[in-house]
């Protein structure tokens, strides 16, 4: 008997089963937050002694910009961007055939350096956030004060019951969340951002890699 055929994996993202591209709209004054998933990023966790000389030389060099050693700061290095998570924790966001080249070449800097770099682009993924009213529905969701988040800076904060990485973009907000808890922090959005009109992004594909937008 002929071996049977197995099915191809399929690559899906965190939110795929909302079909949100099906929903995504131009962003107008329709509504006053827009969101959207930034969906199938690549991201890298890297950990390592923020104080020992090599490692941040390695590191920096790896990534073609200096490695965020103060806290709560990241760097836009190209189409990527490095966040500062902890002490001794960084993750790196971008496009996942950009991230999977980076992490490469991490591995192969800090070789007998005592650090990590892994590949966890099945792990996390991003929404982004606008609008008009988009600070004031995100009040709702955190007890972090968003007047004190400045740009070049990310805070790892409560959402709801859950936590994510928030940032400023633009005149917007992007967050980094953990792939299995990311259909109830896009739900509790949703709520939040009810009294002031959602509707959901379209996305500018062509910014997808840098710290990308809503079209």
């Amino acid at each position: 008997m002929p071996e049977p055929v197995m099915p191809r994996p399929v690559m899906q993202s965190p939110l795929h089963h909302l079909n949100l591209a099906a929903k995504a709209r131009p962003v107008d004054g329709s509504a006053g937050v827009w969101a959207n998933e930034i969906p199938l990023q690549g991201y890298v966790s890297l950990r390592g002694e923020a104080g020992n000389p090599a490692f941040v030389e390695a590191a920096s060099g790896a990534l073609g910009a200096a490695l965020p050693t103060a806290p709560c700061t990241l760097v836009e290095a190209g189409d990527i961007t490095v966040l500062w998570l902890s002490v001794d924790e960084w993750m790196i966001t971008g496009p996942r055939e950009r991230c999977a080249a980076v992490a490469e070449a991490l591995q192969a800097a800090l070789a007998g350096i005592r650090s990590q770099v892994v590949v966890n682009s099945g792990g996390s993924t991003e929404i982004s956030i606008t609008g008009r009213d988009a600070e004031r529905a995100l009040s709702h969701c955190t007890v972090y004060n968003l007047d004190k988040l400045a740009p070049g800076r990310v805070a790892g904060t409560t959402f709801g019951k859950s936590s994510v990485f928030l940032r400023r973009e633009g005149q917007g907000f992007r967050l980094l969340v953990r792939r299995s808890f990311a259909d109830y922090i896009w739900r509790f959005l949703e709520r939040a951002a009810a009294p002031y009109g959602f509707g959901v992004a379209q996305l500018d594909t062509s910014a997808l890699g840098a710290p990308g937008r809503a079209a």
